[in-house]
C-alpha cells in the first residue's frame, strides 16, 4: 500500500450522519471515533440516549452506590454492537484508568468498573458520557461509506461532545463547517 492509498487517520474526530444515509440507527448521529486504523474504526454516539435508563439505574444494577455525581446523567446508545457493553467516554482529565484509551489530550474512554465508582462518588473526569455499545467498521467499510458520502468528519468539540442537550449536537456539529443543515440533501453525489 501506498502512502497515497493510507487512509487518513480518523481517530479523535466526530462523524456526522448525512441525511438519507440508509441506516436509522445512524439517522442524524454524531459519532466519536474513539479508534480509527487500516484495521477499521470503533466510535461511540454521542447524541441518541438509551430510553428510559439513567446513570444510576445502570449503577443500581452493578451494586455500585449512587452519589451527587451520577444523578441526572444519562445513557447513550453507542451503537449497535455489544449492546450490554458499556464505555465511558470522557475528558482527558481523568486518574490513570486500568485499560482506558487515551484518545488525544482532550478525550479519553474507559470500560472498566472504576471510572464508574469515582462519576458516582463525584471524584471522576470533568467531563463524561456513558454509553452502552458501540459503533464499529471492519477494514475499509468506514472509508468506503465516507466515498458514498454518508458522512462527514470535523474536528471533536467538548462543548458539542459533552453537552446535555442532544436534540442539538447534529446541527451544531454540522454549523461548526459552516454548512446549513436545512440545505443539506439525501441525494449523494460526487464531483
Amino acid at each position: 500500500m501506498t502512502t497515497a492509498d493510507t487512509p487518513q487517520d480518523l481517530t479523535g474526530k466526530l462523524l456526522i450522519a448525512m441525511p438519507g444515509m440508509g441506516d436509522p440507527r445512524f439517522e442524524h448521529t454524531v459519532v466519536f471515533l474513539c479508534a480509527h486504523s487500516d484495521e477499521g474504526a470503533m466510535g461511540l454516539i454521542v447524541n441518541k440516549r438509551v430510553p428510559a435508563i439513567a446513570l444510576d439505574d445502570l449503577l443500581g444494577q452493578l451494586e455500585i452506590a449512587t452519589g451527587d455525581g451520577s444523578h441526572g446523567h444519562a445513557v447513550h446508545f453507542g451503537g449497535p454492537v455489544e449492546g450490554a457493553r458499556g464505555f465511558v467516554l470522557h475528558s482527558g482529565d481523568a486518574p490513570d484508568y486500568p485499560g482506558t484509551l487515551q484518545v488525544d489530550k482532550g478525550f479519553a474512554m474507559t470500560a472498566t468498573r472504576d471510572i464508574l465508582v469515582d462519576i458516582a462518588r463525584g471524584d471522576g473526569p470533568d467531563n463524561t458520557l456513558a454509553a452502552l455499545g458501540y459503533s464499529g467498521w471492519g477494514p475499509g467499510q468506514l472509508e468506503n461509506e465516507l466515498r458514498q458520502n454518508a458522512w462527514l468528519t470535523v474536528d471533536a468539540d467538548t462543548a458539542i461532545v459533552f453537552d446535555p442537550d442532544d436534540r442539538s449536537k447534529w446541527v451544531r456539529a454540522l454549523k461548526s463547517l459552516g454548512i446549513d443543515p436545512l440545505v443539506l440533501s439525501s441525494d449523494g453525489g460526487s464531483a
